[in-house]
């Protein structure tokens, strides 16, 4: 399991500041910023955000966190794995942003088991040829993620073929990966995350802490709403201001003996620059506030 090493458990996602591989989501504010946000918060590292947000060197990558006080704890990577003519280039990028993580010195790659679309928008089963392609891929990026020190956690992510609930459930049954622990994204393709907590167990080896407005999310998860127009009717809440019971959440994962990060993710539109001390910063202090008082 991938151990936070030093001082806080507690990382920072770039889209807690509205900064996503989704096109045309919103301002995309500097990493420069972000950063110095994130020290000011108390952060001691972050995840590595979308291509293009972070320098493209990894030594420059390390150089820009250091000078805030900050590491890199991974990063996360969408790619198809189910389809067989698209398998051997996918992975090929997959060992590219290995490398580069490795390289910036952190220490798991976050993968989505994505479709051909760029949104997220796209409902998506497999059948069990599809499913037999994905589990043997995943075998290959755990190879590929072994290579470069990395430990792999999927994903489970709304609009990519692991979403729903029994999709989570047999991505558990039919592989060994380990599981990202997303609280939102389980929430919104219909899982119970309790349930998940006890089904996964030790598999879980890293964690996205979200809190939602179940309302919303439900109109999500039936594509009554797109993932944008949903992020922009509050879907994604401060911690303890939604739906999901965090505490119970952090509880039955402590008590599993997890010792990894907890990454705060609060997916966000930023419309414009935001003024000083004003934006996404004021609900991310008070999330970490919430974790805080939680791991105590």
């Amino acid at each position: 399991m991938s151990r936070a090493r030093s001082g806080s458990r507690i990382a920072g996602a770039p889209v807690s500041w509205g900064i996503i591989e989704i096109p045309d989501w919103g301002h995309q504010m500097p990493a420069e910023r972000v950063l110095r946000e994130a020290a000011s918060l108390g952060m001691t590292a972050l995840e590595a955000g979308p291509e293009g947000f972070l320098p493209e060197e990894a030594s420059a990558v390390s150089d820009l966190l250091s000078k805030y006080g900050l590491k890199l704890v991974g990063g996360f990577v969408p790619a198809v794995l189910h389809v067989p003519d698209l398998r051997e280039r996918e992975l090929a990028r997959v060992g590219e942003r290995a490398r580069f993580f490795a390289a910036a010195g952190a220490a798991v790659l976050v993968l989505a088991a994505d479709t051909e679309t760029k949104d997220y928008e796209e409902v998506a089963e497999l059948d069990e040829g599809g499913w037999e392609t994905l589990f043997d891929s995943l075998k290959r990026v755990e190879e590929v993620c072994d290579r470069h020190g990395l430990e792999v956690s999927l994903h489970p992510h709304y609009g990519t073929v692991i979403e729903r609930d029994y999709q989570v459930k047999r991505f558990l049954e039919g592989s060994g990966m380990g599981l990202c622990f997303d609280t939102g994204h389980l929430v919104i393709g219909g899982s119970d995350p309790v349930e998940i907590v006890d089904i996964a167990g030790d598999r879980i080896n890293h964690v996205h802490l979200k809190d939602v407005d179940h309302a919303v999310t439900e109109r999500l998860g039936a594509r009554e709403l797109s993932f944008k127009e949903a992020t922009q009717k509050g879907a994604f809440r401060p911690l303890g201001d939604g739906d999901v019971d965090v505490g119970a959440v952090v509880d039955r994962l402590e008590s599993s003996g997890y010792s990894g990060w907890y990454v705060l993710e609060q997916d966000t539109v930023v419309e414009a620059e935001p003024n000083e001390g004003e934006g996404p910063v004021v609900e991310i202090r008070r999330s970490l506030e919430d974790l805080r008082g939680r791991l105590k």
